[in-house]
């Protein structure tokens, strides 16, 4: 039984593998990624800002992955990110990356968000795919200061 939770401190490490190793799996590149992102190893931390969250999907005590929101600088007052999605291999296909976004999408407009933003790399073709299925729209240029300059797919979805 998959179960669905917001992160804990003990977290970090399993999250910060599964998504370098799944930035390595689709591509090479990795600088201006979350790869290089500090933030990265303490996700715990990072989601402690206000109107910010981190779902994890787990199963048995094995961490299936996870995403969540956080109010990036610059994104002004009715967007937010969606941030730092990612899954094992093994977790991909089986509607918990559908799960964990909808859960995301729900959370922004329970915070009163108008709009939810992500980047991401072409090379992801399979998050690509739940995005655009869940109805996000690609837009031609970034929103906000993410520290993020080595993606270059933006998509928003208005809620």
């Amino acid at each position: 039984m998959i179960t669905y939770r917001q992160i804990q401190h003990s977290d970090n490490q399993g999250l910060a593998k599964i998504i370098r190793s799944s930035l390595i799996e689709f591509t090479d590149k990795l600088e201006g990624t979350v790869y290089m992102d500090p933030t990265t190893d303490d996700l715990f931390t990072l989601f402690q800002k206000e109107k910010s969250i981190y779902f994890v999907a787990e199963q048995e005590g094995n961490i299936l992955g996870g995403g969540g929101l956080y109010p990036g600088e610059g994104m002004g007052i009715h967007t937010i990110e969606l941030v730092k999605m990612y899954l094992t291999a093994e977790a991909r296909g089986k509607g918990i990356g559908y799960k964990l976004l909808d859960m995301s999408v729900n959370k922004a407009r329970e915070f009163g968000f108008k709009n939810v933003y992500l980047e991401t790399l072409p090379e992801l073709k399979p998050a690509l795919h739940l995005y655009e299925k869940y109805g996000f729209e690609y837009i031609d240029h970034p929103i906000g200061n993410t520290g993020h300059g080595g993606c270059d797919v933006w998509m928003i979805l208005n809620l």
